[in-house]
């Protein structure tokens, strides 16, 4: 990702200042973060909160796609307000996956008066790829939860309830992104899918995101983006 956001930005106009890829560098490249308008940050888990943190620190803009870490997100969202911060954030860049979104959350309502069909989701991706299942999936499950009314959480396979959405997470060779959900009854199946085709579409809404932010004080997602945009309501 990072050498696809840098092959787009450049495309774009922006100069690349600077490359933090590792704990020395933070040490010895830090001073020179003081000329950056904007970082944007895909990296790991384990890492993406303390990046964030120093970005912030140096009061310099964080655009971040780092997923596998929602269970802090609302903390970093409330210092990021409270501290009158600026960050963009989101499990997917994609502007065709968060069209996406506005589908599964319109599916969702439609079925919810359907209980004879049985909900599940489906992620493939590369088998770099760190967490699972994918902050993408995850986003999909909590908006079915919302939006159908009869799940209460989800779950990875192997002993769902009938409370639980199971989300399966596969891993194969040169997959940038692929997720499905489907609806299953004992008559018929309804189904809907975003594939991604390569990283480009997930490299170009960062930099879109991150010439978006400037000049904006607090906590962002794709919705505002789209939104401001007139894409999604």
């Amino acid at each position: 990702m990072g050498k696809e956001i840098e092959k787009i930005a450049l495309q774009r106009g922006h100069e690349i200042y600077l490359k933090i890829d590792n704990e020395e560098d933070w040490e010895t490249r830090r001073d020179a973060m003081s000329g950056v308008d904007v970082a944007i940050e895909f990296t790991l888990p384990e890492k993406a909160i303390s990046n964030i943190m120093r970005c912030f620190e140096l009061n310099i803009p964080v655009v971040s796609g780092t997923t596998g870490w929602n269970d802090k997100l609302g903390d970093i969202r409330d210092y990021c307000i409270m501290n009158h911060k600026q960050m963009f954030y989101a499990s997917n860049y994609s502007i065709g996956v968060n069209i996406f979104f506005e589908l599964n959350k319109q599916l969702a309502s439609l079925m919810a008066g359907f209980p004879e069909y049985e909900v599940s989701i489906e992620e493939t991706h590369h088998i770099q790829k760190q967490d699972a299942p994918s902050g993408t999936a995850i986003v999909l499950a909590e908006q079915i939860i919302e939006y159908l009314g009869r799940k209460q959480q989800w779950t990875k396979p192997g002993s769902a309830s009938p409370g639980e959405l199971e989300i399966s997470s596969v891993r194969a060779e040169n997959v940038p992104g692929t997720h499905r959900v489907f609806y299953i009854s004992e008559v018929d199946e309804i189904a809907i899918r975003h594939t991604a085709k390569s990283r480009k579409g997930f490299a170009t809404g960062a930099v879109m995101a991150a010439e978006w932010l400037s000049g904006r004080v607090g906590f962002y997602g794709m919705k505002d983006f789209l939104a401001d945009l007139q894409i999604i309501k």
